[in-house]
């Protein structure tokens, strides 16, 4: 499980301050938390202190957490080609770029980016139309997609696709249409992972945590490898090394084993 952890976030009501008034101290103490914890890449997020300037902001929120985690590289968490650019010119070892879509502006703005730095990108399945609802919409704009990416240039290898979650609160179906869109695609396409932000599902239901853990290990049987996530949450964390020796993702158990002897399951 590639494990992208979620916590520097503007949109966070602790972290926007920080950002705006450059703590490096905060910043960094997130940073080496979520290392210590397991994660494999940082995701960075700037947008909140509007898009004039987030250029500026999202470059030095990527330079700081490299400060401290230049084995952990981070995902450049923008909409905004040039805050995007920005900051690749700034990050060291090979990045994420969270996220491109179908949305023609998003599409043409950022894949030339993710193509000439080789970046692993987050494949959003939404379109001009917004985001689909049933699995079959999904399904078809992650065919078209995934295609379109790789036919630019983007290695299969490097392709993450989100499916997208609503809350099961406001959609009955939400979990299972991504649970089928996830299974599906991972049929066709051989090579590209899947992803997503899966607290998403539990928003405004009591018990939130529960409700991640339970859906956590539902999307792993269905064929998810990655998440964005907070991976200090113990018991998360734990389930995911329990539900991917499972279902054969692990090979001999060994990433499980290795939890253990660490003392990280829960």
């Amino acid at each position: 499980m590639l494990v992208v952890g979620e916590r520097i976030n503007s949109t966070r009501k602790r972290l926007l301050p920080a950002i705006e008034t450059r703590d490096v101290a905060v910043i960094t103490d997130e940073a080496t938390m979520q290392v210590n914890a397991g994660a494999h890449y940082l995701d960075c997020n700037a947008a909140a202190v509007g898009v004039d300037k987030e250029p500026e902001f999202l470059t030095w929120l990527v330079a700081t957490v490299q400060q401290v985690s230049q084995d952990t590289p981070c995902a450049i968490d923008s909409p905004n080609p040039v805050a995007v650019e920005a900051a690749l010119k700034v990050h060291k070892g090979v990045p994420m770029i969270n996220s491109i879509s179908a949305e023609k502006a998003k599409y043409d703005g950022l894949m030339p980016l993710a193509r000439d730095s080789k970046a692993k990108v987050v494949a959003l399945l939404m379109d001009d139309a917004g985001i689909p609802k049933t699995a079959a919409d999904r399904i078809a704009i992650g065919r078209s997609l995934v295609t379109s990416l790789v036919k630019d240039g983007i290695a299969a290898d490097n392709i993450y696709v989100d499916p997208l979650i609503y809350p099961i609160g406001a959609e009955a179906s939400a979990g299972t249409a991504v649970l089928e869109t996830i299974s599906t695609l991972k049929k066709e396409f051989d090579g590209v992972h899947f992803i997503c932000g899966l607290s998403n599902i539990s928003y405004g239901l009591p018990v939130r945590k529960l409700l991640n853990q339970a859906f956590m290990v539902l999307t792993i049987g269905a064929g998810l490898d990655a998440a964005i996530i907070d991976p200090t949450d113990r018991k998360l964390m734990s389930l995911a090394f329990a539900a991917e020796a499972l279902v054969g993702a692990d090979e001999y158990c060994a990433n499980y084993i290795q939890a253990a002897r660490q003392e990280r399951l829960e």
